[in-house]
């Protein structure tokens, strides 16, 4: 039978991402082996598309009273009795996990009892940078881990940007972000699309079920595809295609980044510590104490800075 290998990775969208390349590091380490990964129920699409796993095992993260759900994940766990579980979360519910469902297992994370400990770098680190300690620690050859790639995520969206009349290069704007975390909203995209399209510019928007309302209130073409919104392949899509991206601390603006695609993002108040996982070398952050300081001159000189090209000019 063939070693049975568990990857768990809940979320949120941007900290999935930028696990991505890890995971692969995992699962080429175990080619040949059978892979599950553990994750939330909005990324399960995302994941019975990813190339190097076989499955998928949803979690609702059901609060502990909930023993009927709970008895139910430990029956999945037990039936395939992981030989190895790799724990990329390092939550409190995944310590727990490790407790309840799979005492036996080798254990490779930061929950007491791990069979597999490692120590993370000294501060400050990112969160790849974790997971590279992790996975040494594991014997886990590091290949992928600090250049995670999206490709297997762009869909084709031509024919989405072409009846939505956008047929040049474009700057996508990010504005909205969880709506647990209003306070990692920069307030000034409107300002900023209207500049852009005065110099000429094409802007899109590409909402999500938090910040629809936001888009809606923009100018600049709003792209939701067939249905109500662009799901994560389209967005991908949107993303890669664009010539400059600027959005908030947010799971697409991490997409973008790791796309590859030129772009800045805005950080305020405690969020300075969590902009090293943003930063790429054509995607830079701008930071103040108040989001709200940050003016929309900073942003077109951040563009014209990572050369991005649209309608032929330059953003001066």
């Amino acid at each position: 039978m063939k070693p049975r290998i568990l990857i768990i990775k809940h979320g949120s969208l941007g900290d999935l991402l930028i696990a991505e390349g890890a995971i692969r590091d995992i699962c080429e380490h175990h080619h040949g082996d059978d892979i599950t990964v553990l994750t939330g129920p909005a990324y399960r699409r995302i994941f019975q598309r990813y190339p190097y796993v076989q499955h998928v095992l949803v979690d609702p993260r059901s609060p502990r009273w909930r023993i009927d759900r709970l008895f139910w994940l430990w029956r999945e766990v037990q039936f395939s009795s992981y030989d190895i579980i790799y724990d990329l979360q390092k939550s409190s519910r995944t310590a727990f996990y490790r407790r309840l469902f799979a005492p036996r297992s080798a254990w490779s994370g930061s929950a007491p009892g791990s069979t597999i400990p490692f120590e993370l770098p000294p501060q400050p680190h990112t969160l790849q940078e974790g997971y590279r300690a992790q996975l040494q620690a594991a014997d886990v050859p590091v290949r992928f881990t600090l250049q995670p790639d999206l490709s297997w995520m762009i869909d084709d969206v031509s024919t989405i940007l072409r009846d939505a009349g956008v047929d040049g290069p474009y700057v996508v704007l990010l504005p909205g972000a969880s709506t647990r975390h209003a306070h990692k909203c920069w307030p000034h995209y409107a300002e900023l699309a209207n500049a852009l399209l005065d110099k000429g510019l094409r802007v899109v928007t590409v909402p999500g079920p938090d910040d629809l309302a936001v888009c809606r209130g923009m100018p600049g073409t709003m792209l939701t595809g067939p249905g109500p919104f662009l799901d994560f392949f389209g967005l991908a899509g949107v993303l890669a295609g664009a010539a400059f991206v600027v959005g908030n601390d947010s799971g697409p603006t991490h997409m973008a980044a790791l796309l590859g695609t030129p772009g800045v993002a805005f950080f305020g108040g405690s969020g300075r510590k969590y902009m090293r996982n943003m930063q790429r070398r054509n995607f830079s952050c701008l930071y103040s104490d108040n989001i709200a300081d940050i003016t929309v001159d900073e942003v077109l000189a951040a563009e014209v800075q990572k050369g991005s090209v649209t309608n032929d000019n330059h953003l001066q």
